[in-house]
């Protein structure tokens, strides 16, 4: 039973911090009917049926096909890196970070080992950390382009009442800057000739216990791309359902609505979706709401960080996230200011730096010190560079945008 807990306390730890903080606060602010006003109903449901509907894509064989079609015009490492990359970075607009990062990272591993199969077992991990790190602040970068991106954004998004245009408006510039730094990083891999990419992508476990045997003998068969037959006819049905999602993203349809449609829906098609959603992640949200709501009717707190956050929203959320992570972040300082802008670009350019700044990073280093033979210091080491020299350009374009520097 300690076992359990001690295992359920390390996988979901944000959750539990939450949670300890939120029953904390309910000492102090008795729990009454206010309490169902802290809760962002909307954010709730808008994440859950995005689960749904990713999920459902996700089994339907969508990403996978889509990877192996990019794997075929791959002719050399350093086109394959690229791929690789930008398909975090684009899909995690859409998908998630977390999901992206769940869905391809595997695929990476598997295909990098089919690649460098020949190769020294130092330099295969070395290319291997390396390409590892770059999808995961691709996938963390890359989010914060759409309000369905990461968690944070929608939170934000929904809450603030801003436009769609708007919100593009002040990201664009951010993401366009995140774009070019992913690129040029992904040039520093030495370009060597290979064939087989995607075919080798057909073989193994998605789940981060990769099949390298069958991953290496099948390098060289071709096999076609294809969705899954049994779940293509589903596909319409997840398309209808995200656009659905997405409306009710730009108010156009009601999320009571949204909801009933997704539920019902997924109910008909394919029940075994629900268990797919994170609903610790719900939960997780649902305490901090609680929480933040709380610490706003404490005239001490509320005061305190009222003041840290009036015009420092986007430097408090950087900071802010690399102790509590971007996500909780933002639920926390969103409390204290009306600056939702200052706050998603703080969160999101905060989601860079310590591993746990975006806990998206962590799904990519659970793969990847599953790997035999992994030197998991030398990935935080690597992690840790890239993302403090990302982390500095992005400041400094916050800067340079912001006017914080002043001549005389």
């Amino acid at each position: 039973m300690l076992q359990k807990i001690g295992k359920f306390v390390k996988d979901e730890i944000v959750l539990c911090v939450a949670g300890l903080l939120a029953i904390v606060s309910m000492f102090v602010v008795p729990p009454s009917e206010q309490y169902i006003e802290y809760i962002d109903f909307r954010v709730l449901a808008l994440l859950f049926c995005l689960m749904l509907v990713v999920a459902g894509l996700s089994n339907a064989g969508v990403f996978e096909w889509l990877m192996n079609v990019l794997m075929r015009i791959v002719h050399n490492t350093r086109q394959l890196t690229i791929v690789l990359v930008m398909a975090c970075f684009f899909l995690s607009m859409w998908i998630t970070n977390d999901v992206a990062l769940i869905t391809l990272v595997p695929f990476a591993i598997m295909v990098l080992r089919a690649v460098y199969k020949d190769a020294a077992t130092k330099k295969l991990l070395s290319v291997t950390a390396y390409v590892v790190v770059l999808q995961t602040v691709a996938a963390n970068l890359g989010s914060m382009c759409t309000p369905i991106g990461n968690p944070q954004n929608l939170y934000l998004y929904t809450s603030s009442g801003m436009s769609i245009i708007e919100f593009l408006g002040i990201m664009w510039p951010y993401t366009l800057v995140s774009l070019v730094l992913v690129i040029i990083a992904c040039l520093f891999v030495k370009s060597e000739s290979i064939t087989g990419v995607a075919d080798a992508a057909n073989d193994g476990d998605m789940d981060g216990r990769i099949n390298m045997d069958n991953a290496d003998s099948n390098a060289g068969k071709a096999k076609p791309a294809r969705i899954k037959k049994s779940s293509g006819w589903r596909i319409p049905v997840y398309a209808v359902l995200f656009i659905v999602s997405i409306l009710t993203v730009l108010g156009i349809v009601h999320y009571l609505v949204m909801l009933a449609i997704v539920v019902v829906t997924v109910a008909i098609v394919e029940p075994k979706l629900f268990k797919n959603a994170d609903y610790m992640l719900l939960i997780t949200f649902v305490a901090f709401f609680v929480f933040v709501g709380n610490l706003k009717n404490i005239e001490f707190f509320n005061n305190l960080f009222g003041v840290w956050v009036q015009g420092n929203s986007i430097l408090v959320s950087v900071l802010a996230s690399q102790v509590i992570s971007n996500v909780p972040a933002a639920v926390l300082l969103s409390g204290f200011t009306a600056d939702s802008a200052g706050l998603m670009i703080g969160t999101n350019i905060g989601g860079l730096g310590t591993i746990i700044a975006s806990m998206a990073s962590l799904i990519s280093y659970k793969f990847f010190a599953k790997i035999e033979g992994s030197n998991k210091g030398a990935y935080m080491g690597m992690f840790t560079l890239i993302n403090v020299l990302f982390l500095a350009v992005l400041m400094l374009t916050v800067a340079t945008l912001h006017g914080w520097f002043t001549i005389g």
